[in-house]
């Protein structure tokens, strides 16, 4: 069933415009009388065609219910900032997987550096592609792709989460099987650029009560990294 996102809803007088109406009516050839799923703060509403016109569609609510789709913990990936077309294939895949957030971050290694205001230019891009992938995957919302931290600022902001993870190629992490899970809600998970994390990036985060991960001896690209490491914490953590 095609799946529409919306800030905010009038139960009793639902209304879908502007892009949504035009792919409603023009791309999905929908008509009066099929259904939609309108989905609102993590909520779904299943809804019947009133009316379309070009600019507007009009809903009748059938059933509303919580959406299942969310992840009972909100995995945050803070990512350090690759090249532009892996990083919007990382958010994608992260989106379908189930993060709740997606900060990028500038590390000493990313080989791409755009300034911050040069970031914040193609942040409306990279927040379609995660809506879009909302929409694709069933999620109950829309994550959050936010705007470019620096690694101290990111390390911060991982400290104020309940636990914290750093994805680090060198032996020594732990396995993500004897991470403890139990009572935990927000999760950070660090994630390194082509060229990885430096040590002092590292020793900064584990300073600031970051655990240290480590995958094994296979190296991976750093497009595949959040793919791997949220698929096992989804699973480990019955999110799956």
């Amino acid at each position: 069933m095609p799946r529409f996102f919306t800030e905010n809803i009038d139960e009793n007088n639902i209304i879908l415009t502007g892009s949504d109406a035009v792919h409603i009516g023009k791309s999905l050839r929908m008509k009066t009388g099929e259904e939609i799923t309108v989905c609102s703060c993590g909520v779904d509403y299943r809804c019947k065609i009133d009316s379309i016109t070009p600019e507007t569609v009009r809903l009748t609510l059938i059933e509303k219910k919580p959406c299942t789709n969310e992840p009972d913990i909100k995995f945050t990936l803070f990512q350090a900032l690759p090249k532009a077309g892996k990083f919007e294939h990382i958010i994608q895949k992260s989106v379908e997987l189930g993060v709740h957030r997606i900060v990028p971050v500038l590390t000493r290694r990313c080989v791409s550096r755009p300034n911050f205001g040069e970031f914040q230019k193609r942040l409306d891009r990279y927040n379609k592609i995660s809506h879009q992938a909302s929409m694709q995957s069933g999620r109950g919302i829309i994550p959050e792709v936010a705007p470019l931290v620096d690694w101290q600022t990111a390390v911060g902001m991982m400290a104020g989460l309940d636990l914290s993870l750093i994805l680090y190629e060198e032996q020594g992490g732990k396995s993500l099987r004897d991470i403890d899970f139990s009572g935990v809600k927000q999760v950070g998970i660090a994630i390194g650029s082509e060229g990885g994390f430096d040590a002092g990036e590292v020793s900064l985060a584990v300073e600031n009560s970051a655990e240290r991960i480590w995958l094994g001896n296979r190296i991976l690209r750093c497009e595949t990294a959040p793919v791997a490491v949220l698929s096992i914490l989804m699973f480990l953590t019955e999110n799956f």
